[in-house]
C-alpha cells in the first residue's frame, strides 16, 4: 500500500493543543540543565562501562551521554535523528526512513559492529548482526538518557559490541505519572504522541503511550521522487514497583510500519515484553534478574518474509568481597528462532528457511583499587554461539586520577562479531555461493583517554584509539561465482574529542570532533576481490559538530547544531555541512511550542548511497507543541 506524504493536519492540531492549554492545570516541565553547573553535569550517573552506577567523571571509557535536557532541546522527532547529538557516532540518513549508524567506522545501512540496547533488551537482527533503524522508536520525552560507548564492550555485552554500544535508558514510571500530548508537523514529517501515567511512589507507578510518525518521500538527485514515504505506529507501557530492598519493572511495546519502495511496500511489525527484578542486599551487594521476549517480523518485497522470536534471560550480581574490590559477575542464555519465506529465490535465497540459534555466556569483572587514585579493572566473558562455538572476550582497564576532576585511562580488549545468516546462509543462484564455514571477525582494541574539568565552566574528553581487525568479511572469487570469506584484515586509528563550555549563565557551548583512518588489505594468497573493502562500510575521515544552547529569556530558548561530515570514499558521497536550529517558547509551565529547522545550509544533500540512485535529504521545518498535563 502506498503511503501518502505527511499531511499538514499536525499544524492545526498543534494550534488546537495550544488553545486547549488554557484549561489545563499548570505543571512545571523537567528542570533545565541550563540551571546546572558543569560539576553537576560531570556527576551524571552512567552504567554502560561497568554495568553499575558510576559518575561520568570517573568512567574509564570513551562515553558520551545524551541527557534528558539534550533530548528536549534537540528538536528531533525520532530516535535515529536524536543520535546525531552523540559526537562519537556516525549517523547518515539513507532515505526517508533508513539510516546508517555506527561508531569508529564500517558504516552501512547493514552496519554490524555496534550493539544497541533499549532498557537492557538487545535490538539487532541475526540476519546481519545489525539494527533495522526504521523499526526502533520511542516517545523521546520518556527517555532518561542515552549512553554511547565507543570502543569494545564485549566483556559485559558480548559479541557484536566491537566498535561501540548504544545504551538507551527510559525513565522510571514514577517520574512520568502525569500526562503528555505532543503534536508536530511540517513539510517532511509529522508526529502525534500521547502518554498517561499514574500511581504513587509507594504503590505501582505506571505509564502507557502511543505514537504515530510519518515521513514524506525524499527526492533523487535527478529530481524525481524516491518513493520512500512511510508511516510507523507504536504503543507500549511500563510498570515499576519499589518495595523495601526490591525493585520490579515490567514493560512492553507493540508496533507496525509500512514504507514505500520501488518493489512495493516494505512492512514491519513486532512486540516485546521485558521483566526485571533487582534487590539491594546491603554492603555493596546487588542482584538482578532480567528476562525478555521479542518478536520482529519484516516483509521485504522482492526478497524475504522473515519472523524472528527471541527469548533472553540474564542474572548478574555485584558485590564487594574486600575493601579494594568491586566484583560483578553474571550468566545469560538467549534462544532465537528465525523462520522466513524466500519471496524471489532466483534473486535471493536463504537456506535453511528455519534456524534455532542458542547463545549462552558467563562473565566476571573485578575493579581493584590499587591506590586511592589508581584503579585496575579486569574482566572476561566466555560466550558460546551456535555458529563458532566458544569465544573469549577479555578486557583490561587502568584508570589514574592525578588531580581532582582529571582522569587518565587506558584499555585493551578483544571483541568479536559472530556470523550472521547473511554470512553463512545467503546465496544468489549463479552469482553468490553460501559459505557454512564463515567464522567470527575479530578485533583487538587499544585506547588511551583523558577526561578533565580544569574549571567549573569547562569539561573535555580526549581518546586515542587503535583497532586491529582479523578475519574480516571478504568477497572471494570462485571459478563461476563468489562467496563471503574471512580473508581481509585491517587497522583503524583515530582520535575522538568533545567538550562543554559554559560561556555565560544563559549560554552553553558543546563541540565534538573525530578523525580516523582505516586501512584494509586482503590476506596474502587469498582470492579476495577489491569489492571486499567496499562492502565492509563507507566512512568519512573527519567529522565535527558544534552546538549552542542559549536561554533568550526565562521562557524562551534558542538551540543551534552545526555539523560537518567529510566525504565518503566508496561510493563517493560529497562532504556536507548542515545547520539545525530550534526556537522554543514556554507559553505556560505546562505548554511548550517550538519551531525547528533542519539542514538549513542547503535545499537538499545526499548522505548515503551511490550517485544517480540515492536519496537527497531535504531542508525541513517542524512546528511542535508539547503539553504536560
Amino acid at each position: 500500500m502506498k503511503q501518502a506524504p505527511p499531511k499538514f493536519r499536525a499544524w492545526w492540531l498543534a494550534g488546537l493543543l495550544a488553545a486547549g492549554a488554557a484549561q489545563a492545570q499548570a505543571q512545571t516541565v523537567p528542570a533545565s540543565l541550563a540551571d546546572l553547573d558543569l560539576e553537576q553535569l560531570a556527576s551524571i550517573q552512567v552504567t554502560s562501562v561497568g554495568k553499575r552506577v558510576q559518575r561520568l567523571a570517573d568512567v574509564a571509557g570513551s562515553v558520551s551521554v545524551i541527557t534528558q535536557e539534550d533530548i528536549r532541546r534537540s528538536g528531533a522527532l525520532v530516535l535515529p535523528e536524536l543520535l546525531r547529538l552523540a559526537p562519537n557516532l556516525q549517523v547518515a540518513r539513507a532515505d526517508a526512513n533508513q539510516y546508517a549508524i555506527t561508531a569508529r567506522g564500517f558504516n552501512s545501512v547493514l552496519a554490524n559492529k555496534i550493539l544497541v540496547l533499549v532498557d537492557g533488551r538487545t535490538v539487532y537482527s541475526p540476519l546481519f548482526s545489525g539494527v533495522f533503524w526504521e523499526a526502533q522508536d520511542l516517545v523521546l520525552e520518556d527517555i532518561e538518557r542515552i549512553e554511547v560507548l565507543s570502543g569494545a564492550g564485549g566483556t559485559l555485552y558480548g559479541s557484536n559490541a566491537v566498535n561501540g554500544v548504544v545504551n538507551i535508558i527510559t525513565r522510571n514510571a514514577a517520574e512520568t505519572t502525569g500526562g503528555l500530548l505532543k503534536a508536530g508537523g511540517g513539510n517532511q514529517e509529522s508526529v502525534l504522541a500521547a502518554r498517561g501515567g499514574g500511581g504513587s511512589s509507594t504503590g505501582t507507578p505506571w505509564r502507557a503511550y502511543a505514537k504515530r510518525y510519518t515521513t514524506g518521500a525524499t527526492t533523487l538527485e535527478s529530481g524525481g521522487s524516491t518513493n520512500d514515504a512511510g508511516e510507523r505506529i507504536q504503543a507500549g507501557f511500563r510498570l515499576d514497583q519499589a518495595r523495601e530492598r526490591d525493585q520490579l519493572t515490567l514493560q512492553g511495546d507493540v508496533y507496525r510500519g509500512e514504507f514505500d519502495q520501488a518493489a512495493g511496500t516494505r512492512s514491519i511489525s513486532g512486540a516485546n515484553l521485558l521483566g526485571r527484578w533487582s534487590r539491594e542486599h546491603g554492603a555493596g551487594r546487588r542482584t538482578q534478574l532480567q528476562a525478555w521476549f521479542d518478536r520482529a517480523s519484516r516483509r521485504q518485497p522482492g526478497s524475504i518474509d522473515d519472523t524472528l522470536d527471541t527469548w533472553d534471560v540474564e542474572l548478574q550480581q555485584a558485590s564487594r568481597p574486600g575493601e579494594a574490590h568491586e566484583l560483578l559477575w553474571g550468566a545469560g542464555y538467549r534462544l532465537e528462532h528465525d523462520r522466513l519465506t524466500n519471496i524471489a529465490p532466483a534473486a535471493l535465497l536463504v537456506l535453511p528457511t528455519e534456524r534455532w540459534l542458542h547463545l549462552w555466556n558467563v562473565f566476571a569483572q573485578d575493579e581493584i583499587h590499587l591506590a586511592p587514585a589508581l584503579r585496575l579493572t579486569a574482566g572476561l566473558k566466555a560466550e558460546h554461539n551456535s555458529y563458532t562455538g566458544l569465544e573469549w572476550l577479555p578486557n583490561l582497564r587502568l584508570a589514574w586520577q592525578p588531580l581532582a576532576n582529571h582522569l587518565l585511562w587506558a584499555s585493551a580488549s578483544r571483541a568479536v562479531r559472530t556470523p550472521a545468516r547473511v554470512d553463512r546462509d545467503v546465496s544468489v543462484p549463479g552469482r553468490l555461493q553460501a559459505n557454512p564455514a564463515f567464522t567470527s571477525e575479530v578485533a583487538q582494541v587499544f585506547e588511551l583517554g583523558w577526561r578533565g574539568q580544569p574549571r567549573s565552566t569547562l569539561s573535555y574528553t580526549f581518546t586515542l584509539f587503535h583497532h586491529r581487525f582479523q578475519r574480516l568479511r571478504s568477497v572471494d572469487q570462485l571459478p563461476t561465482s563468489v562467496l563471503f570469506g574471512n580473508n581481509y584484515h585491517g587497522r583503524l586509528s583515530g582520535i575522538e574529542a568533545w567538550g562543554n563550555w559554559r560561556l555565560a549563565p544563559q549560554w552553553r557551548l558543546n563541540a565534538g570532533y573525530t578523525w580516523q583512518r582505516l586501512r584494509l588489505d586482503a590476506e596474502a594468497g587469498s582470492s579476495a576481490t577489491p569489492a571486499s573493502a567496499a562492502q565492509l562500510g563507507n566512512d568519512p575521515r573527519n567529522r565535527g559538530q558544534l552546538g549552542l544552547a542559549w536561554d533568550l529569556a526565562h521562557n524562551m530558548e534558542l538551540d543551534l547544531q552545526l555539523r560537518h561530515v567529510g566525504a565518503l570514499p566508496d561510493p563517493l558521497v560529497p562532504a556536507y555541512t548542515a545547520l539545525d536550529l530550534r526556537w522554543a517558547w514556554r507559553v505556560r509551565p505546562d505548554l511548550e511550542l517550538s519551531l525547528a529547522g533542519r539542514n538549513l545550509t542547503d535545499p537538499r544533500h545526499p548522505e548515503w548511497g551511490a550517485a544517480g540512485n540515492r536519496a537527497e535529504i531535504p531542508r525541513s521545518f517542524v512546528l511542535k507543541a508539547v503539553w504536560r498535563l
